[in-house]
């Protein structure tokens, strides 16, 4: 049986309550719901600007994937929370530079979209990935 082990990255903000940047087992790695925060001071970025929250955040969910032997190419799935519909273009707009810059020559990854209240007044968009590594 294989070890569940936790994944960590100086890339991406410190989790702020009780869980782990990511998560892996076996050929599977979870990252967990990443905002857009500034990885050295944890301070919330872009206050209104959901395109570049939107690429800070893919930043900080990329860190964790290679702290976890994985890349954007590896991505079998990205979740994006967004608190307002009226956001969904400008976030499509990132998402597809940054998937396109780091996907390589494989397919895209899957991507579901939900309108959620998210935790911090200041986030626009929070993504989480899940990878799977060979």
């Amino acid at each position: 049986m294989t070890a569940k082990t936790e994944v960590r990255s100086d890339g991406a903000p410190a989790p702020a309550w009780v869980f782990s940047q990511g998560v892996r087992k076996g050929p599977l790695l979870q990252v967990s719901g990443q905002g857009p925060q500034d990885p050295e001071t944890g301070a919330y970025l872009h206050h209104g600007d959901v395109k570049a929250q939107t690429t800070r955040v893919l930043e900080n969910v990329r860190a964790i994937l290679e702290a976890g032997g994985a890349s954007v190419e590896d991505v079998m799935m990205f979740r994006v929370y967004l608190t307002k519909r009226e956001d969904f273009a400008a976030m499509n707009e990132a998402y597809g530079e940054f998937v396109k810059k780091y996907s390589g020559d494989t397919p895209l990854p899957c991507r579901t979209t939900v309108f959620v209240e998210l935790p911090h007044e200041d986030m626009l968009v929070e993504i989480d990935a899940l990878a799977c590594v060979l």
